[in-house]
């Protein structure tokens, strides 16, 4: 599963009054791509907005365009003051996928991101894997300088999920194909998602998982090896059981071109594996070995033991003095 969180970050509310349209946008351009996604993993949705949440990095002015920007080797420290805003993170129990709208507070506007070259970058916004997004969203200065704050602000969501659908996508691997001229490539559509996309999606988690499972099964194999007197209850026996007999069908599967079905299978026997190899009954065996246990429980008894060991030897050695000593005979 993977969480969606959208967030507008207003750091200047005396300034902008910011209004965005995030459920409109989410209903037209995000649920159609999330529906076809639906196959792969499951999705929620949420959205916050961030009163005076600032980058955590200060914009260099450029004179010649009268403008500030950020450079590339700057948008790694722009993401770590951000993301303890968020919060988002520590109440899931899923990867988080963070998409932020910045509108640049008024002393530091306009605001553009450069790339590697110095050139800027022609969306103003920048993606990190396995993270999400941000996009700066800049409001054009009044007109006239007597103009009351703050200013109303009406985000053109259009352009905005034009640019976080394309991070999503790079977030899941799906990049533009350079094709030969002679190949029709199929569109997206309005879905956003095409379906020899989603097959490669499909066939791409279905390795992994398969992957995955071999990991798994071989470090509880090799796991097991090691502790001669574990007890491998049977039910643990049967998910191992399970997570073979699905890898087995996956592969099959896979080699048919089913791709959804050797994908679910995959699924299944990720699920068994992880379930076999965290079992409690194996948790207190596997952290808690015999060279442990020694350590832990030596300290313990060797002072009991001590005065226990003297007193047997004191009485082998009278015991052997008695024998030594002559019979007395009257």
């Amino acid at each position: 599963g993977y969480e969606i969180t959208f967030s507008l970050l207003n750091p200047d509310p005396k300034s902008h009054t910011v209004d965005w349209d995030i459920e409109g946008a989410v209903n037209r351009f995000v649920k159609p791509v999330l529906d076809k996604l639906s196959l792969v993993a499951n999705f929620s949705v949420d959205s916050q907005i961030l009163y005076y949440a600032v980058l955590g990095v200060t914009p260099r002015y450029d004179k010649e365009s009268s403008s500030f920007l950020l450079s590339a080797h700057s948008l790694p420290h722009v993401i770590n003051p951000v993301e303890a805003r968020l919060g988002s993170s520590a109440a899931s129990l899923y990867p988080v996928l963070n998409f932020l709208l910045y509108v640049p507070e008024r002393s530091h506007s306009p605001l553009y991101i450069q790339d590697k070259d110095g050139a800027p970058v022609s969306t103003n916004a920048f993606h990190s894997p396995r993270w999400g997004g941000i996009m700066v969203y800049n409001v054009e200065a009044p007109a006239s300088p007597q103009t009351s704050l703050p200013l109303h602000v009406d985000v053109d969501m259009a352009r905005v999920m034009e640019v976080f659908l394309a991070q999503l996508r790079l977030l899941f691997g799906l990049s533009q194909e350079e094709v030969p001229p002679e190949f029709l490539l199929e569109s997206p559509g309005n879905e956003g998602l095409a379906d020899w996309e989603l097959d490669h999606l499909l066939w791409a988690h279905t390795v992994e998982n398969i992957a995955t499972v071999s990991t798994t099964l071989t470090s509880l194999a090799q796991l097991l090896d090691k502790i001669g007197n574990i007890v491998i209850k049977d039910d643990v026996a049967s998910e191992v059981y399970r997570a073979v007999a699905s890898v087995q069908s996956a592969v099959t599967e896979l080699s048919l071109g089913h791709l959804l079905a050797a994908f679910q299978a995959s699924k299944e026997a990720v699920t068994c594996s992880e379930r076999a190899f965290f079992d409690p009954s194996l948790l207190h065996l596997l952290y808690f070995p015999d060279d442990q246990k020694f350590a832990i429980y030596i300290p313990l008894f060797l002072p009991m033991a001590v005065p226990i060991l003297l007193s047997l030897a004191k009485i082998v050695r009278e015991t052997r003095l008695r024998k030594k000593e002559p019979t007395k005979m009257d």
